[in-house]
């Protein structure tokens, strides 16, 4: 299991990366919140925090459990009138969020297993206010190739390296897999501008667990390491995760 630390480490570039970009679209309107849509937001991880700090979050999941410990999460957190949670997924996204609704969207982690991404983004596109955020979290096919050379399953990251979708076998759990190129692509084709591209988790899941865990100050010189490498390009092409950031 991932501790608490090491998933602070994962998301926290994420985190830091949309708070300056919702800032951003905040001072169109100083003083108000922003609606926001998280797209397969589960749980909560970042819509509560973003209610707290007085936006309007619609999460979107189609996992009754999940949304039934985000009612929990945003009540314990006093929250509960900032965040609604909508049974449901990417195709239905227009209905259940409304067109033109929103000041931005995030979807992380989604893109991979919806069973259209251009339609998926599409969706995204049409809740969105002109000049609203999108914040878009995938997994990349380079890093699964590394992984499975390091592994020594060989056979597997040659095909992963070729397979359309970045996949490394029948058996493999993920359903794509994106390159920068690619995505950054789809964005352009579904009416975005891409603004920023970062890589996440270029070295958290490769430095060992006990050394994060029992070396003092070893989390927070991680974390430092990953944001000082999540925008060079060397290092970004071999990130677990792109996180794009794109307007409408």
């Amino acid at each position: 299991m991932v501790d608490r630390r090491r998933r602070g480490v994962r998301t926290a570039l994420v985190g830091e990366a949309l708070r300056v970009a919702l800032a951003g679209r905040a001072r169109t309107d100083p003083g108000a919140g922003l609606d926001i849509v998280d797209l397969g937001g589960g749980t909560g991880g970042f819509a509560v925090p973003l209610a707290v700090e007085g936006h309007r979050v619609t999460v979107v999941d189609p996992s009754p459990d999940a949304l039934a410990s985000l009612e929990r999460r945003a009540s314990d957190e006093g929250v509960s009138e900032l965040v609604r949670g909508v049974q449901g997924d990417a195709t239905e996204l227009p209905g259940l969020a409304g067109e033109s609704s929103a000041d931005a969207v995030l979807c992380h982690g989604v893109l991979e297993v919806v069973d259209d991404p251009v339609q998926a983004l599409q969706a995204m596109a049409s809740v969105l206010r002109k000049g609203g955020v999108l914040s878009l979290l995938v997994a990349q096919r380079n890093a699964v190739v590394l992984a499975r050379a390091l592994a020594g399953h060989l056979a597997d990251a040659r095909v992963a390296l070729q397979d359309p979708d970045g996949r490394w076998g029948p058996t493999d759990p993920m359903p794509r897999r994106f390159d920068e190129a690619g995505i950054t692509a789809q964005l352009v084709d579904a009416g975005f501008m891409v603004h920023t591209v970062h890589g996440v988790r270029t070295f958290a899941d490769l430095v060992p667990s006990a050394f994060v865990d029992s070396e003092p100050g070893a989390a927070e010189s991680l974390a430092e390491l990953e944001r000082a490498a999540s925008q060079h390009p060397a290092f970004r092409a071999l990130a677990t995760q792109l996180h794009i950031l794109a307007t409408r």
